[in-house]
């Protein structure tokens, strides 16, 4: 799982980085990484970001209790 997750990072954030140095790749890392997290669709949920797919899980499950 942590391979596919840096292959991903390194596909859709790091290669397409104007300056994909070390230095920068660190600087944009948390800007990438909330992205990845809060916005970016992910097939294995749906294609829903995982924190909205974590919050709608949670609501369906509260709603049937």
């Amino acid at each position: 799982m942590a391979e596919a997750f840096v292959r991903t990072l390194k596909r859709d954030y790091v290669r397409v980085s104007v300056l994909p140095d070390a230095e920068s790749v660190l600087r944009q890392l948390p800007v990438w990484l909330a992205h990845y997290n809060n916005l970016r669709p992910h097939c294995a949920h749906d294609y829903r970001a995982p924190r909205e797919f974590i919050a709608r899980s949670i609501q369906e499950a509260l709603s049937g209790l």
